[in-house]
């Protein structure tokens, strides 16, 4: 079995943003040189979040109101995280709520995506450096 490992950086300058990330993961897999096997992508950070879903900016518009709906960023007062100087105790519950990672099986060199699926960065506290973890092992 073999293993391949990489990390994407990101530097959102804004609050927050989804990225598809999905082209990068495929030049992984194309580097890793496995044909059949997993890749796992994880967020490596607390305030991030790698999810699967549809490319298409309604959609992502409608995550940004009803993620803001569940745990809106102000006031900041409302998180008891908050009580140690950071402004980002909405982050950690956005990330909650669309997750931390994605597995998806490898097949015939390819990501084996349902029809409209991609993979997604989710940044909810941005405005500095975070990596995304790319692991894929198989044959």
């Amino acid at each position: 079995m073999k293993s391949y490992r990489k990390e994407l950086w990101f530097n959102i300058p804004g609050r927050r943003a989804f990225i598809n990330i999905t082209p990068q993961v495929v030049e992984c897999l194309q580097e890793s040189d496995i044909q059949e096997g997993l890749v796992l992508v994880n967020a490596m950070h607390i305030t991030a979040s790698v999810f699967v879903n549809d490319d298409e900016a309604g959609l992502h518009q409608d995550y940004e109101e009803w993620l803001e709906g569940l745990a809106p960023h102000e006031p900041v007062s409302h998180y008891r995280h908050n009580r140690t100087g950071e402004d980002n105790g909405d982050a950690h519950l956005k990330r909650q709520i669309m997750g931390r990672e994605v597995v998806v099986a490898v097949t015939e060199r390819g990501l084996d995506l349902g029809p409209w699926e991609q993979i997604f960065y989710g940044e909810f506290d941005g405005g500095r450096r975070k990596r995304v973890l790319v692991k894929i092992i198989g044959e």
